[in-house]
């Protein structure tokens, strides 16, 4: 059976998803204007730094609940690698869909926002109702799959 938009676009963030290198959660993240793609990204360390998979994670060291103390990972979100890499290549997303593996969190919510995404589409829940919040006060139409 032949996917809808949607599912094409979701199916291909699971794909994103599989170069993560977080050791706890595979995140991937597809934004599509226009029905193309304009940027992909996957959770894991800042370019250069080691990756998770090698050193072990923090988070996890210090028993850190899933959604909470973001600031003490080492990891980058796989929607603001998205971001980002529109950004590095000179592409704007405003206007754009996300779609990615899971519910964004409040830091990701709030760049979402204001780089000018006005949906999201996503299947993976994720512990941050202040993130709900903070995309329905942004007016980015969310639809979980």
């Amino acid at each position: 059976m032949r996917p809808d938009w949607d599912q094409y676009f979701l199916e291909i963030a699971h794909v994103v998803k599989t170069r993560s290198t977080c050791i706890r959660r595979q995140v991937g993240a597809v934004i599509v204007k226009d029905r193309r793609i304009i940027a992909t990204g996957y959770n894991g360390a800042a370019s250069g730094a080691p990756h998770c998979e090698q050193v072990g994670c923090l988070r996890e060291k210090l028993g850190i609940r899933s959604g909470e103390r973001h600031e003490l990972c080492v990891a980058i979100h796989a929607e603001q690698n998205a971001i980002v890499q529109a950004a590095k290549y000179g592409t704007s997303i405003e206007g754009a869909t996300l779609y990615c593996t899971h519910q964004p969190c409040a830091i990701c919510a709030k760049m979402l926002v204001n780089a000018g995404i006005k949906r999201i589409v996503f299947n993976g829940t994720y512990p941050d109702q202040f993130a709900e919040k903070i995309l329905k006060e942004g007016n980015i139409e969310i639809c979980e799959i």
